[in-house]
């Protein structure tokens, strides 16, 4: 039963790049602190007329929508003395498109992490030194797949501008233009315009780089290490030698 062995190493070397991704995604998408300095570095006061308080309060509301099961955006900020919704309805309905992004981000990163983790416990249970050796080797192998294809996404950025790449990835995962907003009128461009989700990708993509940069010195450092090491015993039984009994004369 060659199958399960082959499936279970194939499932691991797609998962190691893709928890690392969504890992490292979801850290910067929970990472309050992350939307403040935003907030404070595109002048959203000055864009949205909205007071660093409530926006502040507002990025605290946006990490909880994330992670609740609401199913709607409704945050209210106070503007000339008087309640408003922040967001306006073409807003609120792309906030749910949205929504279902960053949970099947999270559900991803959630099923990768087990897939690794089991992978790996059950290496160790029933660990042979060779069997330890392949789990660096498809370790690199992971890791080498998932430092292509964030190679590839840079290099695509590098030749078509960041613009380009943030238009197609829109077009590809929402089924509709709602994405696309007016600075001058819609809040939520206003706060978090496309410099923010720039410089929010490339961190990603520093801290996935970094990740794989550790991942490949302990892979490597431990093939090199095992090398000249002898096998570990095994439980077979010894074969049973003939011997050829010489007849007397």
């Amino acid at each position: 039963m060659r199958f399960f062995p082959i499936a279970a190493t194939v499932l691991y070397v797609l998962a190691v790049p893709i928890l690392l991704v969504t890992s490292n995604v979801r850290f910067l998408l929970s990472d309050e602190g992350y939307y403040k300095r935003g907030l404070r570095e595109y002048d959203a006061v000055k864009t949205t007329g909205i007071s660093q308080a409530e926006l502040d309060m507002a990025a605290g509301e946006l990490i909880d929508y994330f992670e609740d099961d609401a199913s709607s955006l409704r945050i209210v900020v106070h503007v000339d003395g008087e309640e408003v919704s922040l967001f306006n309805q073409r807003e609120t309905d792309h906030m749910r498109d949205v929504k279902s992004l960053v949970r099947f981000t999270y559900r991803l990163n959630e099923i990768s992490l087990v897939v690794v983790l089991t992978y790996i416990a059950a290496v160790f249970i029933w660990a042979r030194d060779r069997q330890v050796r392949a789990l660096a080797k498809q370790t690199l192998l992971g890791v080498g797949a998932g430092f292509a294809a964030v190679g590839a996404i840079g290099g695509l950025a590098v030749a078509v501008g960041f613009d380009e790449v943030w238009n197609r990835f829109h077009k590809v995962v929402f089924r509709n233009d709602l994405w696309q907003l007016d600075p001058d009128t819609d809040r939520l461009i206003q706060m978090f315009p496309e410099p923010f989700w720039e410089s929010a990708t490339y961190l990603v993509v520093g801290l996935s780089l970094l990740e794989v940069a550790v991942l490949v010195v302990v892979s490597v450092a431990y093939l090199v290490v095992s090398r000249g090491e002898p096998q570990p015993p095994t439980s077979e039984p010894p074969r049973a030698t003939a011997h050829r009994v010489r007849a007397r004369p």
